[in-house]
């Protein structure tokens, strides 16, 4: 067995033993993970350092996940816009194949949490299926590999993918979005490394929200990639309690950079702007409700209005989307300063059609915590 998947063998999956790590209530987690599934691999336990600090709220199930009961279970709207299983289609020129159900870890924000934890990976036959859709769309010239995460596929079968996309004359990128190099380094292999390169142009987005995620083995893990000429960038989304203040969200974005990982995208903040260089400032924008798609807030072509109580936006197809502020602790709207177009909060959970059912509300951003970075 290859290092990288005894080492995932070892995650934290079942209720009891994460109850014997770090004394929780076993019975507590046995009814949440009955319907989300956890993992947590040994690399993300060492990060953990105290009960509720910003690894544990990424990772240890939360019983408002169960509570969640009015929120869409596709809050994305993917699956509207998937023409052949596994594969989304909301932009014109670009896709989203979806290779894999797996993750390293369970993130409880996630707003793909109707498929992820699910076993298996993308037969052939559903390969077949979403390259046939691609070479009768000569539109698209740019597929997102995503799922679950794609770099828990093994190497032969993360291959055939990459090799049968490259034999598509019209497709010029392939962009991969994954959270492994954060929480499960060993997975980045001489062997991975040497089966990308045969496919360049290839693109990685990565995710990370806390500073403490960019540990030296992390930073080792993405320096193999960027050595074999992959692109890196990082997409963090904004959750309560784990990355709402600027300083921490600064420090982020100073450690992505020595990992040698461009800041891409951001869900949601602000006072980053002014305060360190422009190569630590992500894109700042909202995935609208509805599939509406990743809209900048930039005034005016795409935000409309801004007020206490809502962001109304416009997407690229000239749609308008409202996005609800949350509301501050006293249960009024949330004041202009930091963060102005913000994380969740309790009061506004049922407010927020963008929180995917079962992320937990306490915490959870009013953004893509999947890593569809399209």
């Amino acid at each position: 067995m290859e290092e990288w998947r005894r080492i995932l063998a070892d995650s934290v999956v079942k209720p009891q033993d994460l109850a014997d790590r770090l004394g929780v209530d076993p019975k507590e987690i046995d009814t949440i993970v009955g319907e989300y599934p956890m993992r947590i691999t040994p690399t993300v336990m060492r990060m953990i350092k105290e009960k509720g600090d910003a690894i544990w709220k990424q990772v240890v199930p939360d019983p408002a996940e169960i509570e969640d009961l009015d929120a869409e279970d596709d809050p994305l709207e993917e699956d509207l816009m998937s023409p052949v299983p596994h594969l989304v289609h909301r932009y014109p020129d670009r896709v989203l194949l979806m290779v894999t159900n797996q993750c390293p870890i369970y993130c409880r924000f996630c707003t793909r949490k109707r498929l992820v934890g699910k076993p298996g990976f993308l037969k052939k036959g559903e390969l077949d299926r979403a390259i046939a859709y691609l070479r009768e769309h000569t539109e698209v010239r740019d597929v997102i590999l995503s799922g679950g995460d794609p770099l828990l596929l093994p190497d032969h079968l993360l291959e055939r993918i990459l090799k049968a996309l490259r034999r598509i004359p019209h497709l010029e990128l392939i962009r991969i979005g994954s959270r492994v190099p954060g929480t499960l380094p060993q997975r980045i292999t001489p062997k991975l490394c040497e089966i990308i390169k045969r496919y360049h142009p290839i693109y990685m987005n990565l995710h990370f929200n806390h500073p403490d995620e960019l540990t030296s083995e992390v930073k080792a893990a993405c320096g193999m990639l960027a050595d074999a000429g992959v692109p890196l960038g990082a997409q963090t989304v904004l959750l309560k309690g784990v990355n709402d203040d600027p300083e921490v969200m600064k420090r982020l974005m100073h450690q992505l950079l020595l990992a040698r990982v461009k800041p891409y995208y951001l869900y949601q903040i602000r006072a980053l702007q002014g305060h360190t260089s422009g190569m630590a400032v992500p894109h700042f924008v909202i995935d609208a409700p509805g599939g509406g798609g990743k809209i900048p807030i930039l005034p005016p072509d795409y935000l409309v209005h801004l007020d206490e109580d809502v962001a109304v936006v416009k997407n690229y197809e000239h749609k308008t989307f409202t996005y609800p502020q949350p509301p501050n602790e006293n249960g009024r709207p949330g004041s202009r300063e930091l963060p102005m177009v913000g994380a969740c909060s309790e009061p506004s959970r049922r407010a927020c059609p963008e929180l995917g059912r079962g992320a937990s509300p306490t915490m959870a951003a009013c953004g893509n915590g999947s890593l569809d970075e399209l």
